[in-house]
Formats: structure tokens, sequence, C-alpha cells
């Protein structure tokens, strides 16, 4: 196998990788609260073969090629192209109204809500932009504010949000606080813990429409997550932001890139048969 295949084999390989992305992205379409992703890719180590130096060469040959040349003398021969990153869009998508009390929109770009996820290590505390809540009840009487997969929403302090089950209704205002009515009275008993990703480049997919911090999130230190006062609009669903026009023409360009690396290949396979045949 020359150099040209091993390149369009190891590009094939990533190219893969990002139409997979294209297909996460318009599968959830629909999905509440989806944040696209982006998939950027970057050069590989490359060798610098055959690079001329001035001595020995006609000095009048070479001035008169110098103002023109734009690359180095000799050749660049890469290794092909690798993912560097997925990038997470976390601009706002469309609102869908749906009435319904414990659905809420975040209204600003880069905030998120949290959610407390129990793993190997211990609590962990995801987060996502699906506003969709639920109220579940526990075994001590009280009721626990989820999202659609049962995980705990955390309040301003960081702690689950919990109420007493004798309530007659809830409604959540504009700045993410709870009000819940007890006999005819309304009173503020929760808030939620609304927060902005200040570097979203720093958090990672942890599915289910969920993120997390990336495990070289301690060695960046501070100021990837900030507290932040949002503004929320109940009764409201926002939207997947997947742009499927954008995703449609991104996937073509992949394609057409997937071919010609193929192609490639198999052009390179004939040349060497054509180079055997003459050697024998």
């Amino acid at each position: 196998m020359n150099r040209s295949m091993i390149q369009a084999s190891v590009t094939m390989g990533q190219i893969q990788h990002k139409l997979d992305v294209i297909g996460h992205n318009l599968a959830n379409t629909n999905t509440p609260g989806y944040k696209s992703r982006q998939a950027d890719f970057s050069s590989l180590l490359f060798q610098q073969i055959d690079n001329l130096s001035d001595e020995g060469i006609d000095e009048a040959a070479n001035q008169e090629a110098a103002p023109y040349r734009l690359t180095p003398d000799g050749i660049r021969s890469g290794s092909g192209a690798r993912l560097a990153h997925t990038n997470i869009d976390l601009s706002q998508g469309n609102l869908k109204q749906t009435d319904r009390a414990l659905d809420v929109a975040l209204l600003e770009d880069n905030q998120l809500f949290q959610l407390q996820v129990a793993t190997e290590n211990g609590l962990e505390t995801n987060y996502t932009r699906s506003g969709n809540f639920y109220l579940n009840p526990l075994n001590n009487g009280q009721m626990l504010l989820t999202n659609a997969d049962g995980l705990p929403v955390l309040g301003e302090d960081g702690q689950p949000i919990q109420f007493a089950d004798d309530m007659d209704g809830m409604q959540i205002r504009e700045d993410g606080a709870i009000l819940v009515n007890r006999n005819g009275v309304e009173a503020v008993e929760a808030q939620l813990g609304i927060v902005e990703a200040v570097r979203p480049r720093m958090l990672e997919a942890a599915g289910n429409n969920r993120f997390r911090l990336t495990d070289n999130a301690d060695i960046v230190g501070e100021g990837i997550i900030a507290n932040a006062d949002g503004q929320v609009q109940s009764g409201t669903l926002e939207t997947s932001n997947v742009d499927i026009s954008k995703q449609m023409t991104d996937m073509l360009m992949a394609q057409r890139a997937y071919q010609f690396s193929a192609r490639s290949i198999s052009t390179s396979d004939q040349m060497m048969g054509l180079i055997s045949q003459l050697r024998s």
C-alpha cells in the first residue's frame, strides 16, 4: 500500500464520523431542546520531501521564480485528515407553545438547565436545554422535579428541587422562580438553577440530550460554567435548532469527499497493477 492509499483510507474513516454526526443531527430534528453538532477537521502530520536549498541553483532562475512561489521549496506529503473536534451550537431554536405549566424554554443563547446524574464515581452535574419537566413522587411524601428521563432538576442552590405533595397548582415565572399554590395562597418555593456556558467547546455530549464537562475541564480551570440570571417562558418548549438544509448540504459534501478518497484508492491500485505488469 503506497502513501496515497494510506492518506485516502485514513481520511475516509474520519469522513464516516462526520456523516454519523450529520445523521445524528437529522434524527433529532424533532427532539425538544436538541442542539446541533458540527464536526471540524484538521490535518495530520505532514512530511517535507526534497526540500531544496539555494545552493547550486542558478541565481538568475531562482530570482525569477521566487516572486511567484507561494509555498516552500519541495513537496509536502500529508497523512490525511482527522476529526479534530465536535462543536455544539447552543443558539436558541424556535419556540413551540404547549400551554403546559411544567414546559419551560430558555430565551438566551448558551444558557442551560442543570440535572443531577448518578455515575460510578458519584453524583455528577449534567446540562440540558430541554425544559419538559415532570413531578415524580418520592417515598417521603415529597414531589421531585425531574426531566423526561427521571433525573432530578437542580435549583440555584445546587440541590434537587422538591415540593410537599399537598399542592393545588404550580407555575414558573419568567425569572425561573417556581410558584406553588396551596389553599389559594401562592408562594415561591424554588428557583430553577440556570447557568451559562461561557466556553461551550469544553462541553461534550453525555447522551439523551445532555451535556457534561470534559475530563480535562479541571486542567483548564474555572470560567467554563457560570451562574446566570436566566429568562424563561413557561408553557413553551424550545425545538431543535438543526438547520435541515445545511445538514443536507454538509452530507452531500461529505459524501463527495468520501467518493473522491475511494476513487483515489482505486486509481492508486490500478497504477500499482500497471507498474507490476511493466516490470514483468
